[in-house]
C-alpha cells in the first residue's frame, strides 16, 4: 500500500476539529478574557497545560473509537460488564454528569451566540436565543455527521482568523507572554479562573464526543495503525490550533489589565480590541463570539446524546429517536435558561470550574477502558500514556480539592 502524502492525511482532519468547536465556546472566550483582564499573562501556563492534557486524553478517546468502532460510553458499559453493581453506578454517574452538565453549558453556549448576534444585527437577545436553538436543532436533526463536521470546521476557521490575527496585531510584550506560558503561578484569588481555564478546555463530554466521531470516521477501517496515525495528526493539529486561539484571547484581553474593567457583556469583552480596531472592535469580537457559541450549541447536545445512548447500550445512530430525544432535551433546557435572560458571564465561569472538578471522573473511566485488552486489543495504553494520563487526573484533583476547601473557607 502506498504511503499517504501529508496533504492526503490533512484531508482526514475532522473529529479533532469537532472537539475544538466544542471547547472553544462562550465559556472559553469568557474565562480566557477574565484571565487576561484580571491576571494579565500570569495564567497562560494553565492554558498551555490544558491544551497538552487535551491532546493526550483526546488521542486515547479517538483510539477507542477507531479500534472498537464504538464510543466511550459503550466501551465503559463493556468494561464494567462483569460487575453489575459498579456498572449501573457508573452509568448513573455518566448520565447525571453529562445530561445535567451539558444542559447547563448549553445555556451559556446559546447565550454567548445570541450576545454576538445582538451586537452584529440588533434585535433582542431572547429573539436570537430562539433562532439559534432552532438552527442548531435543524442541523442536528439532519443526522448527517459529515455535514455537521463541515459546518463546525468552518466555524473553527472563523474563530481562528478573528482571535489569532487580533492577538498579533495588538503587539503584546512577548517576554512577559513567554514567562506566563512557562512559569506556573496561581495569584491570590485566581484558583477558580485557573480551574476554569482547564475545565473549559479539557471538557469531559469531549471524551465521549471524540470517540464516537472517530468511530464514525475510522471505525470500519481495516488498517487500524494508519487510522490511529491519521487521528493523532488530526488531534495534534486541531487541538493545538484550539489552544492557540485560547492563548490569543488571553493575550488580547490582557491589554485591559489594570484598567478596572468589569466584564458583564460582549461589549465589555470587545473593549480589548478598541485601541486598534476602533468602532470595528465590537463587530470583530461579536463575530468570534457567535462562531464560538453556535459551534458549541451544536456539539454539547450531540455529545450528551452520544454518551448517554452509549452507556445505555442503544448504539450511536444520529437519526435514532432516543438519540434525538436526548439532544433535544439538552437543547430545550439550555435555551430555556438562556431565554430567562440571566447574565451568563459569572454562570459560565462557575460552570467551567465545576467542569474542571468533574473532569477526573471521566478521565479515570477513560483510562480504565484504555487498559482493557478485550476492548483495545494490542492498542492498549503503554506505560508512558498511563503515567501522563494519571498525572493529569492527579493534578486536576488537587486543584479541585483546593477550590472546594477555599469555598468552604477551610484554607
Amino acid at each position: 500500500m502506498e504511503k499517504k502524502t501529508l496533504w492526503e492525511r490533512l484531508k482526514n482532519i475532522g473529529p479533532g476539529a469537532i472537539v475544538v468547536a466544542a471547547f472553544i465556546g462562550p465559556g472559553t472566550v469568557t474565562t480566557c478574557t477574565l484571565a487576561g483582564v484580571t491576571y494579565k499573562y500570569t495564567l497562560l501556563w494553565a492554558m498551555l497545560f490544558a491544551t497538552i492534557a487535551t491532546i493526550i486524553l483526546q488521542e486515547m478517546s479517538a483510539r477507542i473509537g477507531i479500534v472498537s468502532n464504538r464510543g466511550l460510553g459503550d466501551a465503559i458499559r463493556e468494561a464494567f460488564a462483569e460487575n453489575p453493581g459498579v456498572k449501573y453506578l457508573v452509568i448513573a454517574l455518566v448520565i447525571a454528569a453529562l445530561g445535567i452538565g451539558n444542559s447547563a453549558f448549553q445555556s451559556g453556549n446559546i447565550s454567548g451566540a445570541s450576545m454576538g448576534l445582538e451586537v452584529i444585527l440588533g434585535g433582542t437577545r431572547k429573539m436570537w436565543v430562539a433562532i439559534i436553538a432552532v438552527v442548531a436543532s435543524l442541523l442536528l436533526w439532519t443526522g448527517s455527521y459529515r455535514l455537521i463536521e463541515k459546518v463546525l470546521i468552518g466555524l473553527v476557521i472563523l474563530m481562528s482568523v478573528v482571535f489569532v490575527i487580533t492577538s498579533i496585531v495588538i503587539s503584546p510584550n512577548w517576554s512577559e507572554v513567554m514567562a506566563g506560558l512557562f512559569i506556573p503561578k496561581i495569584p491570590a484569588g485566581a484558583l477558580v479562573v485557573t480551574l476554569g481555564l482547564i475545565g473549559t478546555t479539557v471538557v469531559p463530554y469531549n471524551l465521549y464526543l471524540h470517540s464516537s466521531a472517530a468511530a464514525e470516521r475510522w471505525g470500519k477501517e481495516k488498517d487500524k495503525k494508519e487510522a490511529i496515525s491519521d487521528s493523532r495528526l488530526d488531534s495534534i493539529l486541531s487541538i493545538g490550533l484550539g489552544g492557540i486561539i485560547s492563548i490569543a484571547i488571553i493575550i488580547t484581553s490582557a491589554s485591559m489589565f489594570g484598567q478596572g474593567v468589569t466584564i458583564k457583556s460582549a461589549a465589555d469583552m470587545a473593549r480589548q480590541l478598541e485601541p486598534l480596531l476602533g468602532p470595528w472592535a465590537k463587530w470583530f469580537f461579536a463575530l468570534g463570539l457567535f462562531g464560538a457559541g453556535i459551534s458549541s450549541a451544536i456539539t454539547a447536545p450531540m455529545a450528551a446524546a452520544f454518551a448517554i445512548t452509549g452507556v445505555l447500550g442503544l448504539g450511536r445512530d444520529l437519526k435514532n429517536s432516543t438519540f434525538r430525544l436526548i439532544w433535544l432535551i439538552v437543547m430545550l433546557v439550555g435555551a430555556c435558561v438562556a431565554f430567562m435572560g440571566a447574565n451568563p458571564v459569572q454562570i459560565i465561569v462557575f460552570a467551567q470550574a465545576i467542569n474542571g472538578v468533574l473532569l477526573p471522573i471521566s478521565a479515570v473511566l477513560l483510562l480504565v477502558v484504555m487498559n482493557k485488552k478485550n476492548i483495545m486489543n494490542e492498542y492498549v495504553n503503554n506505560a508512558t500514556s498511563n503515567i501522563l494520563g494519571y498525572f493529569i487526573v492527579v493534578f486536576t484533583i488537587i486543584l479541585g480539592i483546593r477550590m472546594i476547601l477555599k469555598a468552604l473557607k477551610i484554607i
